[in-house]
């Protein structure tokens, strides 16, 4: 898990194509790697990835297709700039919101304007992820955890701010690019316990007299 704050800019400094699949060696930048070993996962603009090697200043990556073909990360070029986040652990502070680094989608940025010393992006969104997504709700763009200020059609607005400006690839968003989405987990599960609910036909596994035959109080 994530919490959607980039803790450091990095950058692809090396990309070796595998049998379809792809390994990426990412520079690390001001990220400390001290505490990273082989196994651990790294959200890469929001993709969660594991660690395979670890370098002095880099680390590497395995990309499998299914990622390659749901995310950006295989439109990335060498020196293409990244987001950097390592996994979240139980005693961090949740400054974002919960992010899984499981990327629902590619959204395009399709409009950029000036709002005082902020930065306004208007981000389309196919239409299955745009019905989880609600004003003053949470989304994860590229890996940053951002606010949807309003909606407008099949767009989402932000406002970015500029210390989000300078700390993250945002700054280098034009109309156009394309960048990786993760909708809210809440509203996958709520949609999910809707369908399953009550009225739905299916019975959960989890009822009054299952948890009172296994002892809890109801």
């Amino acid at each position: 898990m994530f919490t959607g704050i980039i803790q450091a800019l990095g950058q692809i400094r090396g990309m070796q194509a595998r049998d379809g699949d792809l390994r990426m060696i990412v520079a690390a930048g001001r990220l400390d790697l001290a505490d990273v070993g082989l196994g651990d996962s790294i959200a890469v603009s929001g993709a969660c990835l594991t660690v395979v090697e670890v370098q002095r200043d880099a680390f590497a990556v395995d990309v499998s297709r299914e990622t390659l073909n749901k995310t950006i990360l295989g439109r990335l070029q060498v020196g293409s700039p990244v987001n950097l986040e390592k996994a979240l652990r139980l005693a961090d502070r949740l400054g974002g919101h919960l992010v899984a680094g499981h990327v629902d989608g590619v959204g395009q940025i399709r409009e950029v304007s000036a709002s005082g010393r902020s930065q306004v992006f208007a981000i389309a969104a196919p239409p299955d992820l745009l019905r989880y997504v609600a004003a003053k709700g949470s989304v994860c763009v590229d890996g940053i955890s951002l606010t949807v200020n309003a909606l407008r059609g099949d767009l989402f607005m932000l406002n970015l701010i500029p210390h989000t400006l300078a700390q993250t690839t945002a700054a280098q968003w034009r109309p156009g690019q394309s960048v990786n989405l993760e909708v809210d987990l809440i509203a996958r599960y709520l949609e999910r316990w809707v369908a399953t609910g009550p009225g739905s036909g299916l019975k959960s596994a989890v009822d009054r007299d299952s948890l009172a035959a296994k002892g809890f109080p109801v």
